[in-house]
């Protein structure tokens, strides 16, 4: 309910950016993302217009890698009410593509999302050379 209430706050009489594909999360979160020197998850919680309500950091890791578990991926998004989430999160090395290790949190999630009723629309990777949409690549 407090999460809720303070979302609500945040964004009362403000435009909503509205995502649509990738090139639109990398506008939102990239310039920050890039410049961060360990890996970072965020969650952007969606309304049913795909509007961002709000965007979350789920975990700050190492060079490396990030430790992610669904439990605190989708507690900010049970409660602000999202109807989907868009998972990013920033490569320091420079280098986009996914690694096994993103593609089986992925698929993780995607799977706790359809147990909740919160689609898990992208994950998106961004990086120095580049922003890799596993969606867009059919690995979703």
């Amino acid at each position: 309910m407090y999460v809720c209430e303070l979302t609500k706050r945040k964004y009362r009489g403000k435009k909503l950016k509205e995502i649509r594909g990738p090139d639109d999360v990398a506008a939102f979160v990239g310039p920050k993302l890039r410049k961060e020197q360990r890996e970072h998850f965020l969650v952007l919680l969606l309304n049913a217009r795909h509007e961002v309500v709000a965007k979350e950091t789920v975990s700050v890791g190492s060079l490396n890698a990030s430790i992610v578990h669904p439990r605190e991926v989708f507690k900010a998004a049970v409660l602000a009410s999202a109807a989907a989430v868009v998972l990013v999160h920033n490569h320091p090395s420079g280098d986009p593509e996914p690694s096994e290790e993103d593609l089986a949190i992925t698929k993780r999630l995607v799977e706790a999302g359809e147990l909740l009723g919160i689609s898990v629309l992208d994950h998106v990777i961004v990086a120095g050379r580049g922003v890799v949409s596993l969606r867009a690549r059919q690995l979703l």
